[in-house]
This record gives structure tokens, C-alpha cells and sequence, in this order.
């Protein structure tokens, strides 16, 4: 196991470096002239000249990332272009809200896709029937769309949920909760439509063995069954699909940030995008890989943990 694990995070190292290097040779050379959009259109050309000296930017771009990695290995991110204040700083400001919406999407895409996934494999009829429809119609879906109405409904119309904003889990966690109930439903409903179809496909498989058939012969129950047999097997497709569905839950963050004024990661993205504070972009790009990574990690150690052939392979 600790073989496992030591291969998994070597390769998940390998990928943050991957990612910050095509992330910096993309970028950079794509955000034009970076010390004139800093100082404006009335700036002269030595003025341009100037900044890009002062910000490095006059040198070649594998001398660039060099040392961005070099500072980046002791902690150091850099500074935003434009306000001067530490790239770390800034993500720890906004990280908690991002991390608070993944972990709560992820947690309720899990319990809801693996008890929905399992019933309507199980008891199959319009349970099944309705799952799949449901899944479907959640797929289909985009997340801003489901925002938008959930914001209508509960925030403007019945008044249940605040409309936008957040409040940090130290300052207030009823408020806290209640404005992350409506972005968290929002980006929950496409996360369960992915993750339910591969449970239920993966129980009825187990379903059909013939050490199934031997359990049933003996007498136990289905509930004892399912639980102590079918999920342990069936888990491996339905946690790999969900480890997937992490990378589709940071993007559809984004909108959704957006949609309910939340000051996460997302928006973080768009503002420092548009104003090309590329220090600010690459550090997003490397928390969200984190994220990413580190959630990737934990299912593969208990998928791992679950089926021991995985760590052979």
C-alpha cells in the first residue's frame, strides 16, 4: 500500500508540473503586451520597456518559469501586476470558499449518486426508470441554468436562501450554511447525473455473479447482500466516476461563483483573466490542480483500499 501510495503522489507531482508548464508557455506569450496593459495606452514606449525590466518580463519565458518554480518550491507565488500583493495572500482568501463549495459537492454527489445508483439497480421498475430520467435531465442541464432558477425561487420569490454572497463558517455557520445551499444544490444536481449511471451499471453487473446467486441460496437477506457484497464491488466504477467529476465541479465553480457573487477561486479566475495578472491565473491554475490532484489521490487510495488488484495494476 505504501508502494501504492508513493507511486500515486510521484505521478501527481509529476502532473502539477505539467500543468504550471503548459499553463506559463500558454499564457504568457498569449497575453500580448503585459506592461503596456499595466500602465495604459498614454504610456510611452521606455515607460513599457521599464516595467517589463522590472517585472521580468524581458527575459526568455523558460528563464521566466524557472523562476516562478524556483520561488514556488519555497512558497512564494509571486505578486499580482496590478494591486502588488502576494499571489498566496490573495488565493488563502479566496480558497476556503472554493474548497468549502467542492467538499460539500462532493460529499452529497457521493451519498446521493451511490444510494440512488444502488435502489434503482436493485429494486429496478420506476425507480429505476425515474432515476434515469432524472439523471438525464440533470446531465442535460447546465449549472448556471439550475442557479438561476434556484435564485429566483428560494432567493427572490420565497425568500428562504440569501440571493448572493457568503459569510465565512467562523463569523456565522447558519449563515454560512444557508448561503452555500443554493450554489452547492446547483453544481450537486450535474454531479449526481454523472456519477449515478456509472453505479448503477457497475451494481447491476455485480449483481448478476454467480457468488450473488450462492449468497441469495443461503438464505440472506438483499439489504445484507447489497451492503456487505454488491457495494463493496460496484464502488471502484462509481468513486473513479466521481474522482472525474471533480474537474467538471471547479469549472462549473466558475459560473457559479458568478452567478451568486461568491468571492471563491472562480471569479478570481475570471477577474485576473481579463486584466491578464497572469500571476494571479497561474497560481489559480495550480490551487485548482491541487484540488484536483489531492482529490484524485484520496479515491485512488480507497479504491485501492477496496480492491486490492488496483495495486498491482
Amino acid at each position: 500500500m505504501v508502494t501504492f501510495i508513493a507511486r500515486r503522489i510521484g505521478a501527481a507531482v509529476t502532473l502539477l508540473l505539467a500543468v504550471t508548464f503548459i499553463a506559463f508557455m500558454l499564457l504568457y506569450p498569449a497575453a500580448g503586451n503585459i506592461a503596456a496593459n499595466i500602465l495604459g495606452e498614454n504610456a510611452t514606449q521606455e515607460q513599457v520597456a521599464l516595467k517589463n525590466e522590472q517585472l521580468g518580463l524581458d527575459r526568455p519565458l523558460l528563464v521566466q518559469y524557472g523562476d516562478w518554480l524556483a520561488h514556488a518550491f519555497t512558497g512564494d507565488l509571486g505578486q499580482s501586476y496590478f494591486t502588488s500583493q502576494p499571489v498566496w495572500t490573495t488565493l488563502a482568501a479566496r480558497l476556503p470558499i472554493t474548497l468549502s463549495l467542492v467538499a460539500l459537492v462532493m460529499i452529497l454527489t457521493g451519498v446521493l449518486a451511490f444510494t440512488l445508483g444502488t435502489l434503482a439497480a436493485v429494486r429496478r421498475g420506476w425507480i429505476d426508470r425515474t432515476v434515469q430520467l432524472l439523471s438525464t435531465l440533470g446531465d442535460a442541464l447546465p449549472h448556471f441554468i439550475i442557479g438561476l432558477f434556484l435564485v429566483t425561487v428560494f432567493a427572490l420569490q420565497l425568500g428562504w436562501f440569501p440571493a448572493t454572497g457568503y459569510t465565512p463558517l467562523e463569523t456565522s455557520p447558519g449563515l454560512w450554511a444557508l448561503g452555500l445551499t443554493l450554489p452547492v444544490v446547483a453544481l450537486t444536481v450535474g454531479g449526481v447525473a454523472g456519477v449515478v449511471q456509472q453505479v448503477r451499471s457497475a451494481t447491476l453487473g455485480v449483481l448478476q455473479n454467480d457468488y450473488i446467486r450462492t449468497l441469495r441460496s443461503r438464505g440472506l437477506s438483499e439489504t445484507r447482500i447489497v451492503l456487505t457484497s454488491v457495494l463493496r464491488n460496484a464502488s471502484t466504477n462509481g468513486l473513479t466516476s466521481l474522482a472525474v467529476q471533480v474537474v467538471g465541479i471547479l469549472g462549473g465553480a466558475v459560473v457559479i461563483e458568478q452567478v451568486f457573487a461568491l468571492p471563491g477561486l472562480g471569479s478570481l479566475a475570471v477577474e485576473s483573466t481579463s486584466r491578464t495578472d497572469l500571476p494571479v491565473v497561474i497560481g489559480v491554475v495550480l490551487a485548482a490542480v491541487v484540488i484536483v490532484v489531492t482529490v484524485n489521490l484520496l479515491v485512488d487510495i480507497a479504491v485501492a483500499a477496496l480492491n486490492p488488484k488496483v495495486r498491482l495494476s
